[in-house]
């Protein structure tokens, strides 16, 4: 009777376990699944915020610059021009032009185009501070652009409107957010016209979303929601099925704060709900091990759930693992410190004294990154070495896609002479880029032999992989922001920012050396802009041959500077010197002041000193071809 009542008791206390895990399961899936409308909300919001600073930001920009077009009494003035050159390419500025009340515009380098027809003063006059709808180049008519346009205001009357071209093919590059990972298509839309400000799943530039005909929605939905959720600027979403894979699409939209535009994110069901789909399908598959443990509960249940438990909380821990390395690597390209962070989480998942990753260019490696255990650090500094990281590419490279060396036999034989003595054993696994191209070699030392396994190395080497494609991205941006797209010396851009560290750039003395190249416009003028590009490169390649290319620069149109760190102040003269004489001998004449100082207290001053000696040196040269000629400092 006793043990009935016990059976009783106990199928009642598995009966409501069963019931709350049901409950439980339940809640959980819906608030999952709401995280993830969250998500899509968030990402998409976030991309709205991206559009909508980058117009403020340019606006504020623009608006500056138009008070500084405004003190020139020749709009064609060369000296404006590099002014407004030189904002080429910054944020979503492609290029900035003037609007002139004849219908003109001039466009890069004071060039003049007739607009008549095209554009028009009044109209756009009219409106104030304002972007335009999707219009053509006036250069290009197959590229589509956007223009963000600003009064030129003196004593009250409009004499320009100033604006930038916003290249609607370069947009998606400008974003700083990627929703999903890059796995959703972005779309900027006018809810007027339904035209296509930005499509990140099409190639073809243009359309408009009222053209795409009446594509299947899954049950719920339908066009007119869509159609008139844009143009009323309200949030919300409709539901695709896709007509490769009958995959459901998630449509979002939002609308932004300019113009009628509003911003979409067309993403997979999969991809939307891949959270809440992984936490159901964990749940389920609790639920289901739950219910053989109930079964098995009579015969051995002290045992096995204990035994179940551990061993669940062991792989829970280790999917939290490679969970953190992979937030933690998505920006690490950006963040340095989180690849440390990262290795330190690999360390601890496979009880390891060390883990290290090496960046890989070039069939060489070139970079390291480590973690070390406090005792480790020491011990292990021969194995850090380009050496023993070079035998194991090469290793890679026949084809193998595992290195283990456990124990003292295998690592004598395994393991070159310089890190014997350091290594207790070492797992490596090689990490792929998207062409395939081994990117990284990712290293475990001193790991207990069962905790690690080949699946374990294989779910975080993705995640090295598009660490490694995200780097190369990054710096592949990063420098082409950096660097002058005719001369190859660093712009404006990279020219500003190096001044605030300009202090860690020597020990004793710096030197400026500021170059203006003399009858530049007069070149362009009488043999064409070519030739003045040809003449621009040429002094460039003698600045980068004589000073270097690290601090070196082309700041204006025609105007170059460079600095030299702890170098005898005779030297930097003499050098000074010999680049005039040298590109005399190719008839390039160019002025050069050259101001050395120790213990420099104002770049500035610095600066402004040697462009005196430069402008000294232009007068005199003006004044020797023509004494009647006189330069305008």
């Amino acid at each position: 009777m006793n043990w009935q009542r016990s059976m009783a008791a106990t199928v009642l206390l598995i009966l409501l376990i069963v019931a709350a895990s049901f409950l439980a399961t339940s809640r959980i899936n819906q608030m999952e699944e709401n995280r993830s409308f969250t998500r899509l909300y968030e990402e998409t919001n976030n991309l709205v915020w991206d559009i909508e600073d980058a117009v403020e930001s340019d606006q504020k920009q623009m608006k500056a610059l138009a008070d500084v077009v405004a003190g020139y009494e020749d709009l064609d003035s060369p000296e404006l021009w590099r002014v407004l050159d030189s904002y080429s390419g910054i944020d979503m500025m492609a290029r900035l032009e003037l609007l002139l009340p004849d219908n003109t515009v001039l466009t890069t380098g004071g060039k003049r185009i007739d607009a008549e027809g095209k554009l028009s003063f009044e109209t756009e006059s009219a409106k104030g501070v304002h972007l335009s709808d999707r219009e053509t180049d006036l250069e290009n008519d197959g590229k589509y652009i956007v223009r963000s346009y600003v009064p030129v205001i003196k004593e009250g009357e409009t004499l320009a409107m100033l604006y930038s071209v916003i290249d609607l093919a370069r947009l998606p590059e400008e974003m700083a957010a990627e929703p999903y990972g890059g796995e959703a298509a972005v779309y900027l839309i006018d809810g007027a016209t339904g035209d296509f400000l930005m499509d990140t799943w099409h190639n073809e530039p243009g359309g408009n979303i009222w053209a795409l005909g009446e594509r299947q929605m899954a049950p719920g939905y339908n066009h007119e929601q869509l159609k008139q959720g844009l143009i009323d600027g309200k949030t919300g979403y409709v539901v695709f099925v896709s007509e490769t894979i009958g995959e459901n699409l998630y449509f979002y939209y939002e609308p932004v704060s300019v113009n009628q535009w509003r911003v979409a994110l067309s993403v997979p069901r999969d991809t939307v709900f891949a959270g809440a789909d992984g936490i159901r399908n964990v749940l389920n598959m609790f639920l289901l091990f739950e219910a053989v443990c109930f079964i098995l509960y009579f015969l051995w249940m002290i045992f096995y759930v204990r035994s179940v438990t551990n061993e669940k909380q062991r792989q829970l821990d280790t999917i939290q693992y490679i969970y953190d390395v992979e937030k933690l690597l998505f920006n690490a390209h950006e963040n340095r410190g989180n690849m440390e962070k990262a290795l330190e989480k690999i360390a601890h998942m496979t009880s390891a004294g060390k883990a290290g990753f090496w960046i890989v260019e070039d069939s060489r490696p070139v970079h390291f990154f480590s973690w070390a255990a406090q005792s480790e650090k020491k011990s292990h500094e021969a194995a850090e070495g380009p050496k023993t990281a070079a035998w194991l590419l090469e290793y890679f490279k026949e084809g193998n896609r595992l290195f283990t060396a456990h124990g003292e036999q295998e690592i004598q034989e395994k393991i070159p002479d310089e890190a014997r003595d350091t290594v207790r054993s070492l797992v490596a696994v090689p990490v792929e880029a998207v062409d395939g191209t081994i990117c990284g070699i990712l290293e475990i030392y001193n790991s207990a032999e069962r905790k690690w396994s080949p699946t374990m190395l294989k779910s975080v080497e993705f995640s090295f992989g598009m660490f490694c494609n995200n780097l190369h991205s990054y710096n592949v941006i990063k420098a082409k922001g950096e660097r002058d797209a005719l001369t190859g010396l660093y712009n404006r851009n990279r020219y500003e920012m190096d001044l605030l560290t300009y202090p860690d750039r020597y020990e004793y003395s710096l030197a400026c050396v500021y170059i203006d190249v003399n009858g530049l416009h007069e070149l362009n003028n009488s043999s064409g802009h070519e030739a003045g590009d040809n003449m621009l490169k040429t002094v460039a390649a003698q600045i980068r041959k004589m000073f270097g290319e690290q601090y070196t620069y082309r700041i204006g149109g025609d105007e170059f500077l460079a600095f030299a760190s702890d170098m005898e102040k005779e030297t930097a003269e003499r050098l000074g010197k010999e680049l005039t004489e040298v590109l005399e001998q190719q008839n390039i004449y160019v002025s050069v002041g050259v101001q050395w100082q120790e213990h420099v207290p104002s770049i500035n001053t610095l600066i402004k000193a040697a462009e005196k000696n430069m402008y000294a040196k232009k007068t005199a040269f003006y004044e020797q071809q023509n004494p009647d000629r006189k330069i305008r400092n």
